[in-house]
């Protein structure tokens, strides 16, 4: 309590003690949060390149397999289903891991349990949905590969 000089107590909202210590809190909350999103960015980009990448030098493959009669949902099929199982296998890898540090970083942890089923799941979906995502473009090029073109130019 502080007085004011007339010998009246004076009153200020608790937040203008409070926020002082917090702020160091919430500037770190924020910077990992901005730190994560740009690796969630990178990883993003990466596997798009990565699908491309894939997709380009499997170009006279789908070539060969349209001109044998494979429709291009069956290509896309293919390509989705293959960049999908790749990035299976580390969501595979990652929830062990993580299921493993889960009681060593348990103390870093606020108002959340380190094997909360719910984060588990949205952790776990959240590449394999970008890993969807970045092979949409790739897939779509490559059920549009012509196999005339393709084979010529072998």
């Amino acid at each position: 309590r502080q007085w004011s000089p007339g010998g009246r107590p004076s009153v200020s909202a608790m937040e203008r003690y409070l926020d002082p210590l917090d702020r160091p809190w919430r500037l770190g909350a924020a910077l990992f949060t901005a730190f994560g999103l740009l690796a969630l960015l990178v990883a993003a980009v990466g596997m798009y390149s990565t699908v491309a990448y894939t997709v380009v030098q499997r170009a006279h493959e789908f070539g060969v397999r349209s001109a044998l009669g494979a429709r291009p949902p069956d290509i896309l099929r293919q390509v989705i289903g293959s960049s999908l199982g790749t990035v299976a296998i580390g969501v595979a890898f990652g929830l062990v891991l993580a299921l493993a540090a889960g009681r060593s970083v348990a103390a870093l942890l606020y108002g959340i349990a380190p094997r909360d089923p719910g984060v588990m799941v949205g952790v776990a979906l959240m590449p394999l949905l970008i890993a969807t995502t970045a092979a949409l473009g790739p897939a779509r090029r490559a059920a549009r590969v012509d196999p005339v073109t393709v084979l010529r130019a072998e």
